[in-house]
């Protein structure tokens, strides 16, 4: 976006009412409970939404050499309300040991920290498999008809997709603990793919008639491989499903002090047949901050 349009926008009048918002908001959110932090994640991704969709009517307009003006005025208006939610959810989050935790972790940003902060309560999750259900990350858990859909489909989108697609960006990084996690597994998973250890979803994926026999995906499925895109899936999901694994037990630890009862032990990415409990990475630490209690009053 050309720097002197960037400008324009600046000079509006609009400036300083959005610095006060952003410093009020970030204020107020010391005090938000996890109800309000969870419609605020949610308000945040509707502004996101809007604000790529008028930065796309800006640039369709000016390729058109229509006027322009009010949708590149909305344009500004959506990314400063975005970069305010941003702050105070940001600020909510670091009052909290988890959530400075959480903000720690490379790959996870302060609107991620606040989602998974307000939304899963340890009160109700003895093990992580609540976790992952109330995440959408259980396989087992069928959402049947005529019934109440099973898991969070907002939290499903942050964590499966956002979350995940985090740690696969940042996976060349030394300091994303978890993105080298997906990348080594994602190396397994390739290699037991071409050694045909999948061949029984491969054949239950051309039983059920998944793809269309014009995809490339249904030409790997016939050569006996599970498709690219599955692999990648796979191996993100594992990443995402080894965090909240540690994110419960941090949680279980902060509330309950003590240790969950059944921790979750993965098989060591390295490929090895031992199984080991992969430890959160910088935990324990000097955390500064208030405990879970305070959240749930």
């Amino acid at each position: 976006m050309p720097t002197a349009e960037m400008e324009t926008v600046e000079t509006v009048g609009l400036t300083e009412p959005f610095i006060r918002l952003k410093r009020d908001m970030r204020d107020a959110a010391q005090e938000l409970g996890a109800h309000e932090a969870r419609w605020l994640v949610d308000a945040y991704y509707m502004v996101q939404d809007e604000r790529i969709r008028s930065a796309a009517q800006w640039r369709q307009g000016e390729k058109a050499g229509e006027s322009h003006r009010l949708a590149f005025w909305l344009f500004g208006s959506m990314r400063r309300f975005e970069a305010a939610i941003k702050a105070a959810l940001g600020e909510f989050a670091s009052q909290y040991r988890i959530g400075v935790w959480l903000q720690g972790v490379h790959g996870i940003g302060p609107v991620i920290s606040a989602a998974l902060l307000s939304n899963f309560d340890i009160r109700k999750a003895l093990t992580v498999g609540h976790f992952w259900r109330f995440a959408g990350l259980d396989p087992t858990c069928k959402w049947e008809k005529k019934t109440k859909r099973p898991w969070n489909a907002q939290l499903k989108s942050i964590c499966a997709f956002k979350m995940g697609e985090c740690f696969v960006k940042f996976s060349g990084n030394e300091k994303c603990f978890y993105g080298r996690l997906y990348a080594d597994k994602k190396l397994r998973l390739i290699a037991q793919n071409e050694a045909g250890e999948f061949a029984e979803t491969v054949q239950r994926d051309l039983d059920e008639k998944r793809y269309k026999p014009t995809t490339e995906a249904h030409k790997h499925l016939l050569a006996g491989h599970l498709p690219p895109a599955q692999i990648h899936a796979r191996a993100r999901r594992w990443a995402v499903k080894l965090f909240l694994s540690h994110l419960h037990a941090l949680m279980y630890r902060d509330f309950h002090n003590a240790e969950p009862p059944a921790p979750y032990i993965f098989d060591h990415p390295n490929g090895d047949d031992h199984r080991h409990l992969l430890e959160p990475p910088e935990w324990p630490g000097e955390w500064e901050g208030k405990p879970l209690r305070k959240l749930y009053g």
